[in-house]
């Protein structure tokens, strides 16, 4: 089978590979399509590593292992890849875990499928496993009163964002006050102003940023959780003055993405890095991981969860490299590329 591996710069390498063989409790999955995702330049950069980055796979089930029992050849699937393992999506095919793999609804597209898998258990990592939120499910209020519980997400109109967005309001939780830049208006399109949820703009500057979360905080209770799904730039010394100016000085919980951001925070807020490839390793983060992905393909049935707008680079695994070096360079907003591995070309039969 055609393989593209990366490597540091980044620079991608189609290559032929055996076709990988899954375990008793994996799958194997001919990739229709694949996404990317940051990480897929960072770690054979910071790493220097060479590897088959890919691991948002969208595709045909082709075999399964001899415990899988909710799967089968002929069904369409979306999978989250166990990272730096064999059997990556940047591939014709692709190994997957059972408890990482989930059905595709009829009216969800494989492009968009491809956009899911990895960012979508990132976000439900860090606000269900580390922020320790309300699950959608637990303790139904009435319509018309909510959890107010303010949850500040730093980079909503990032995949992870967007994501996490979409399950707090499933939550129920509110105010939302989501931080983005130039896709702010997208997200304003998602959030419920009723519950006082708002969109503030990074670009006006850590001082406004700083002062219009604590204007949405007024009336309401300190600030206790704060998801950073940007986890660049300046993003930890802008929630670090939101922790000191609009927290009780007491306790709150701050997940990010990035080590880098760590060393800004107050002393006093308990502060996790979120680590989405604890869903292969950890019991307890398998069991979240199985349940939520089923959760999400729910969600995509009856519509109140969605993907990430997704852009498809042209031809397949040949346009990897170029999707890589417009992530580095920050060439991409509120979007996630995708590619369709049928475009590479002279695939193997």
């Amino acid at each position: 089978m055609k393989e593209a591996l990366v490597s540091k710069g980044p620079l991608v390498q189609i290559v032929d590979s055996p076709v990988p063989e899954p375990n008793d409790d994996q799958l194997l999955i001919k990739v229709v399509v694949s996404g990317s995702n940051p990480k897929d330049w960072k770690l054979p950069e910071m790493q220097n590593l060479t590897a088959n980055a890919g691991d948002d796979i969208a595709g045909i089930v082709e075999k399964v292992g001899a415990n899988v029992y909710e799967f089968k050849p002929g069904d369409r699937v979306a999978a989250f890849h166990e990272v730096k393992t064999e059997g990556g999506s940047y591939a014709e095919y692709g190994i997957a875990w059972q408890h990482t793999t989930f059905h595709i609804p009829k009216q969800t597209s494989f492009e968009e499928a491809a956009a899911i898998p990895l960012a979508a258990m990132t976000a439900v990592v860090g606000l269900y496993q580390h922020l320790a939120l309300p699950q959608p499910w637990s303790l139904p209020l009435p319509e018309t009163q909510t959890r107010e519980t303010p949850l500040v997400i730093y980079g909503a109109s990032s995949s992870v964002g967007f994501y996490a967005l979409q399950l707090a309001l499933r939550s129920n939780i509110h105010p939302i006050i989501c931080v983005a830049g130039r896709a702010s208006e997208y997200v304003r399109g998602f959030i419920d102003k009723s519950k006082g949820d708002t969109v503030i703009d990074y670009r006006e500057g850590p001082e406004v940023v700083v002062d219009s979360i604590k204007k949405a905080l007024e009336g309401k209770p300190a600030i206790g959780h704060v998801f950073d799904a940007f986890s660049e730039s300046n993003s930890a010394a802008v929630i670090g003055q939101v922790f000191e100016q609009a927290g009780d000085g007491k306790t709150a919980k701050f997940t990010f993405t990035s080590w880098g951001n760590k060393p800004e925070i107050p002393q006093w807020v308990q502060q996790n890095m979120v680590f989405v490839g604890s869903v292969h390793m950890a019991p307890q983060a398998k069991d979240l991981a199985y349940v939520y992905f089923r959760y999400i393909a729910r969600g995509l049935q009856e519509g109140w969860f969605r993907a990430q707008r997704t852009e498809v680079v042209p031809g397949g695994l040949n346009g990897i490299q170029k999707a890589l070096e417009n992530l580095k360079n920050g060439n991409a907003s509120a979007l996630k590329y995708v590619f369709r591995i049928e475009e590479t070309g002279q695939l193997a039969n």
